[in-house]
């Protein structure tokens, strides 16, 4: 599991790095922060509804959706995956 967001991260930065035509992800970063920010709000909106009265499998999908324009956020925003993934472990350590 973690070894899929790791390369999902991996995909994001690639195309950061090396656009390709036609990809969604350069679209994404191309248009920036805002438009970026705005797609992680939508698909957390999605996320709520999703887990109030849609199915398990729609769910897992707009799971999905949220966590992907996550990392293409991150990517944009020069924070790598390991410096959340630093936070978390972090926040979890007995004190």
């Amino acid at each position: 599991m973690a070894d899929f967001l790791a390369e999902l991260d991996q995909i994001i930065r690639d195309r950061q790095r090396a656009p390709q035509p036609g990809s969604y992800t350069n679209s994404l970063l191309a248009e920036g922060a805002p438009r970026i920010s705005q797609k992680v709000g939508e698909e957390a909106v999605e996320v709520i509804v999703a887990a109030l009265s849609q199915t398990r499998e729609r769910q897992i999908e707009e799971t999905a959706d949220l966590i992907y324009h996550l990392w293409v956020l991150l990517a944009h925003l020069g924070s790598p995956l390991d410096d959340v993934c630093a936070e978390l472990e972090r926040r979890h350590r007995p004190a």
